[in-house]
């Protein structure tokens, strides 16, 4: 998996690089102002998490998550390409409950590519250490606050992914509303399918038990993205986003030394919308965002699993002149390309 994701992001590259040695950068406009020769750093505050819910006939609900209350991302954007780093910060407060939650670790990386009115997209992201949400319906007499809730700190969540979206409306700048690479000056939206697809590792192993679950997932989202321009620096940004695909499910579980292993298929659906409000000019950016997210499947009959997110996030940024070694090994670099 790790070495097919090279080779796709060796080819994509090389296709952008040609693409942009082809074609001009675009040129300020009425409606979209181009910043692709800057750099452009960022700092993202998340409130992000990955809660799980386990429904089963009339069981009490299972609702685990891990202990990370809040998530920071840097993220650095030049000309076609951008890479962001994500990771949990023990200096925020609510990050440090390590005696009543347990331990958790997080990693993100995320690289992205804009080729014409594509956009291609390849993540990583490692989660470890997980924590009972409602850890009073299975303790008689627990005290939240007081009492360390049920904990699973081995429970591990890998995922390797790749998403390719499409802007329909060259008049809309998609760089604007995610990654602020572009300025839009005018009112515009667009529909931006994508197409997204991800493995998934997840296992645990606890007392007398080891299970784990590799995923592949598929999906398909029918995303819908409008910029509402307030005298041209500010702007507004709803989106919705339903999707639907496959979930295709191999498990294996070890209790006192007995295998067990299960080969499944689903049908996934999602749901996520959010609203933003940003502020852009030439050299600065800053905004926030309102985010939701509902992922559910049916897994058996009577059973539910659901991954529900409500969050927010909070950016800040500034486009600075790249250095001219940069500059000068890119430009030469698209005109080697371009011969």
């Amino acid at each position: 998996m790790t070495s097919t994701i090279k080779y796709c992001l060796f080819i994509i590259l090389i296709y952008g690089i040609n693409t942009y040695a082809q074609e001009p950068i675009q040129k300020d406009t009425t409606s979209l102002v181009s910043f692709a020769d800057k750099f452009i750093l960022k700092a993202n505050l998340s409130t992000q998490t990955d809660t799980y819910i386990l429904k089963k006939d009339n069981d009490v609900a299972i609702k685990i998550a891990p202990n990370d209350n809040y998530r920071l991302s840097l993220s650095l954007d030049y000309q076609f390409i951008g890479l962001s780093l994500g990771f949990s910060p023990n200096f925020f407060s609510n990050n440090k409950d390590e005696d009543l939650k347990g331990e958790s670790s997080f990693g993100d990386i995320q690289f992205r590519v804009f080729v014409g009115n594509w956009v291609q997209g390849i993540y990583y992201k490692k989660i470890k250490g997980y924590y009972i949400e409602n850890t009073e319906d299975f303790i008689p007499n627990w005290i939240k606050g007081e009492d360390p809730y049920l904990q699973i700190p081995s429970f591990t969540s890998v995922t390797w992914g790749m998403s390719s979206a499409y802007v329909f409306n060259p008049k809309f700048s998609y760089r604007n509303i995610l990654y602020q690479t572009e300025w839009q000056k005018k009112s515009a939206g667009s529909f931006v399918p994508m197409l997204n697809y991800n493995y998934n590792k997840a296992f645990f192993d606890f007392l007398d038990t080891y299970s784990e679950e590799k995923v592949f997932n598929l999906r398909l989202a029918t995303n819908y993205y409008y910029t509402f321009v307030i005298n041209q620096n500010w702007f507004i940004g709803p989106y919705i986003s339903p999707s639907l695909g496959l979930r295709f499910t191999n498990s294996k579980d070890i209790i006192n030394e007995v295998v067990s292993t299960q080969r499944k298929t689903f049908v996934s659906r999602q749901l996520e919308g959010g609203l933003q409000l940003g502020y852009s000019s030439k050299r600065i950016i800053f905004g926030g965002n309102f985010n939701f997210s509902a992922n559910w499947y049916n897994s058996e009959k009577n059973s539910v699993n659901e991954n529900n997110q409500i969050y927010g996030i909070i950016y800040f940024g500034y486009r600075f002149d790249a250095p001219k070694f940069i500059e000068n090994s890119y430009n030469w670099l698209t005109k080697k390309v371009g011969q």
